[in-house]
């Protein structure tokens, strides 16, 4: 309860103090009649009574429950107003707020883990879905080398969103890249031509599952795939020399849209 201790003749100013109201609402509510200060000074002064205050201390504590300023008047003043009803009701939009409420912040925790830890998945499920070779520790380095890259942010977004279904998802479409990069190089697909600038394509498809790829960024990747052990290991073991031959489709399917590989920077655009 308020309060209303030498509560008789308190000015806007007063009661704003006593109740934490801004003197902004407490003009509002006098200006449409639903707590108007009953008392004035000789000046015009409109002062506030004890009986004004506890209304007051109604309203505030109906608007804090989320009622509309249109509702706190009818349970206030309506005598035949269900206010049991209305107070029913606005507790069901109050558990359905803490419910939505609840579902943000734990989206929210997932997208902090998804940050920090890239994958939201156990080590077991990694080693399922992307086989047992798979080192559950890359995300955690690949973390600390880019993570404070718009491209890692990206990553985690996807992530924190991604079920285990739709992570086999992903992992399968990439064995079938893998497969189908193979079986163009054993059948002589030869770099620069629609055959290879589709494989390029469809690479550049298949990675956006991590973050989008533009074609100046994928000759620095593909030139990583060659140059780094562990990507080269990856792509030489489904085929030997996969690795070179990927980078070079690549390179001549970016020449192909007037792309220097020579020259293609990480964050060249295009």
């Amino acid at each position: 309860m308020p309060d209303t201790t030498d509560a008789e003749g308190l000015t806007v100013g007063q009661v704003s103090a006593r109740l934490g109201v801004t003197v902004r609402a407490l003009h509002h509510w006098d200006e449409i009649g639903l707590v108007r200060p009953s008392l004035r000074t000789p000046a015009g002064y409109r002062l506030y009574t004890t009986a004004d205050l506890e209304r007051l201390h109604r309203v505030v504590v109906h608007r804090e429950l989320g009622l509309g300023l249109d509702k706190i008047r009818v349970v206030l003043d309506d005598p035949t107003a269900d206010v049991p009803g209305a107070l029913r009701a606005q507790r069901a939009q109050v558990s359905a707020r803490i419910d939505r409420l609840r579902q943000l912040g734990a989206g929210l925790d997932r997208l902090i883990d998804a940050h920090e830890r890239g994958l939201l998945l156990t080590v077991d499920q990694q080693a399922a879905i992307f086989g047992p070779e798979w080192d559950p520790d890359g995300p955690l380095r690949a973390r600390r080398r880019y993570g404070d890259t718009p491209q890692w942010r990206q990553y985690a977004e996807r992530s924190a969103s991604r079920s285990p279904e739709e992570w086999q998802a992903v992992a399968d479409d990439v064995a079938r890249l893998d497969r189908a990069l193979g079986e163009a190089m054993d059948t002589g697909v030869t770099p620069g031509s629609p055959e290879a600038n589709h494989l390029a394509e469809r690479h550049r498809e298949v990675f956006a599952s991590y973050f989008p790829l533009t074609r100046r960024m994928q000759v620095c990747l593909a030139r990583m795939y060659e140059a780094d052990p562990g990507f080269a290991a990856h792509y030489d073991g489904v085929r030997p020399g996969l690795a070179a031959w990927f980078r070079q489709i690549v390179d001549a399917a970016a020449r192909a849209h007037g792309i220097d590989p020579d020259t293609a920077t990480w964050d060249g655009g295009q």
